[in-house]
């Protein structure tokens, strides 16, 4: 299983802008990558301030969003979709995004339940449950 640090989930955004800065070939995740970047002009400061924010830690407590776990979960939910796994979240998001009216909203409502699934499974010391990401999301469309 793939399991990378957060340096390796920093430096793959890192490296993936600076290369689109600098024209060069992507592969096809880092395409995918960079398109969830030009959802978030706001985070192309940190982007461009490697040294700065390499090793940043961002506080929850304090409001603050840490970009790079925003932009991994956008390709958790991207991969999610392309492979319609759990079963059935493609048509769930196809629903958000008709309710929310935009794929970027709806890809928001879905990292609202997964961070609930996986609040969930913390606090009860258990492995997350998918069931918990499905009804967090029946009730986003009611």
């Amino acid at each position: 299983m793939f399991n990378p640090s957060q340096q390796d989930v920093r430096n793959f955004f890192f490296d993936v802008y600076q290369k689109h800065r600098e024209q060069q070939m992507l592969t096809d995740l880092e395409k995918i990558a960079l398109s969830v970047v030009f959802e978030h002009p706001e985070y192309e400061k940190v982007l461009k301030n490697k040294d700065k924010f390499l090793t940043y830690q961002w506080l929850a407590d304090d409001g603050e969003t840490n970009p790079f776990l925003h932009l991994s979960m956008h390709m958790t939910i991207l991969e999610q979709l392309s492979i319609n796994q759990p079963i059935g979240i493609k048509t769930l998001y196809n629903d958000l995004c008709k309710k929310f009216e935009t794929e970027h909203s709806a890809q928001h409502e879905l990292m609202d339940c997964i961070a609930e699934m996986i609040w969930q499974a913390q606090k009860s010391h258990t492995a997350p449950d998918q069931n918990i990401y499905f009804e967090c999301i029946k009730q986003k469309l009611n």
